[in-house]
């Protein structure tokens, strides 16, 4: 299994605009040899359209009617949501399995999935601070910076990472 620089693991799961760092909806699959994110979204976009092409066309609207090709077009537009759902669903676990294994390499302590979690963890604001480092370092910069990083969001939230343990130690 490949190691992924690490430059490319935060490209793929983070969004950068003008000088502020975002953590990706659609986590990106370009910067690992995958399918580009955009080309995901510009799939979403295209489906109602297509789904329209294909009940409102005169063969199959001349068959249906129009109260029937109505309640059709809205039928297969909740599948279409559903359709979105699960693509992203795979999409971002397919990123995530690809990558998981890299960053463990770089932060054996710091969960992926706690990072890009949206709830309340000790990285809350790991985008933000990725933001103030810049994007500019090489790799090995990059990870010193993000470790000196990680270290900080880790003092800062000490109660919150005890209090997180303490419940994992009741549950085992």
């Amino acid at each position: 299994m490949p190691t992924y620089p690490l430059k490319t693991i935060l490209d793929s799961i983070s969004t950068t605009k003008q000088k502020s760092i975002h953590k990706r909806i659609l986590y990106n699959q370009a910067p690992l040899g995958g399918i580009s994110s955009m080309l995901i979204v510009l799939f979403f976009f295209s489906l109602p359209f297509v789904e329209f092409a294909l009940i409102f066309n005169p063969l199959v609207f001349e068959a249906l009617g129009i109260a029937q090709s109505i309640i059709f077009f809205i039928v297969f537009l909740s599948i279409v949501m559903i359709i979105v759902f699960l693509v992203s669903w795979m999409n971002n676990t397919a990123v995530l399995k690809k990558i998981s294994p890299s960053w463990s390499h770089y932060f054996p302590h710091v969960d992926l999935k706690m990072l890009l979690s949206s709830g309340t963890t000790p990285y809350s604001s790991f985008f933000h601070e990725y933001a103030k480092i810049g994007t500019s370092l090489e790799d090995a910069q990059l990870h010193a910076a993000l470790q000196k990083t990680f270290t900080k969001m880790q003092e800062e939230n000490k109660e919150l990472i005890e209090a997180m343990q303490n419940d994992r130690s009741r549950k085992v």
